[in-house]
């Protein structure tokens, strides 16, 4: 059974390479790359401050923490170049739903009701 937020094992191998750390090495670098993976992929997704990560996924602020260290090393621009060149599109359109903009975004109250189109001749 896939989880809602989580990579499939064809997903995953697809990437796993291309992270910090290896399974063969001392630590645990490698441990829970996928984990940590999948925590990413489900805050950006549900739109949530990392505080509010699940705790499956371990502490928020480690979580947070490690994503800012992987965005300046340039880990992420290595996986999202890689996946480029072999895009499949299953994601290829923007969901305005996830999109998040303030409440004073949606537009003015008040006004005449009579605009102008942007370049239109004003009559003498």
């Amino acid at each position: 059974m896939v989880k809602r937020y989580g990579l499939r094992d064809d997903q995953w191998q697809r990437i796993e390479h291309l992270l910090p750390g290896r399974k063969q090495t001392v630590g645990v670098t490698a441990k829970d790359n996928r984990l940590f993976v999948e925590a990413v992929l489900y805050r950006y997704r549900a739109g949530i401050p990392w505080r509010d990560l699940p705790e499956r996924f371990g502490d928020w602020n480690n979580i947070a923490r490690r994503h800012r260290r992987w965005s300046e090393s340039g880990v992420w621009e290595r996986v999202f170049t890689y996946l480029a060149k072999d895009a499949d599109n299953e994601y290829a359109m923007i969901d305005s739903t996830i999109i998040r903009a303030h409440q004073h975004a949606a537009g003015a109250k008040g006004g005449t009701g009579k605009r102008s189109a942007l370049g239109a001749a004003k009559a003498d």
